[in-house]
């Protein structure tokens, strides 16, 4: 299965960053093989819309599910919209985040777990 998680770098030893629209990378990886690609998010310092766009680089990258410490309510929508299931309270690496999701410590989140402009600061 193709997952992203976001990160605080490129590769699986980066911690998972706790903001989805805001975390500074996505990490996809096939979570059979471990093989994975690290995406740059370019939504981070954006005004607004970061938790769609950002959505949206997940759902292109052709990710089936989301691994992150937190996701706010419109990415949430625009992902379960996408077909893609999120998995919220991920933390540690991204390679221990995997294996975790791999056998079974997440379970799909039904909404998001923040409000609105988390980790914007306003």
């Amino acid at each position: 299965m193709k997952i992203a998680i976001t990160s605080t770098g490129e590769t699986l030893d980066s911690h998972v960053d706790p903001r989805f629209g805001r975390a500074a990378w996505f990490i996809i990886v096939d979570s059979d093989s471990m093989e994975f690609e690290a995406v740059a998010n370019d939504n981070v310092n954006t005004a607004g819309g970061a938790g769609i766009s950002s959505a949206k680089v997940v759902i292109d990258a052709g990710a089936e599910a989301v691994l992150t410490g937190n996701c706010g309510p419109n990415a949430h929508r625009s992902l379960a919209a996408g077909g893609v299931k999120v998995y919220t309270g991920a933390a540690g690496t991204v390679k221990e985040a995997v294996e975790k999701f791999n056998s079974g410590e997440f379970t799909a989140a039904d909404g998001p777990s923040v409000g609105s402009h988390f980790g914007t600061g306003i």
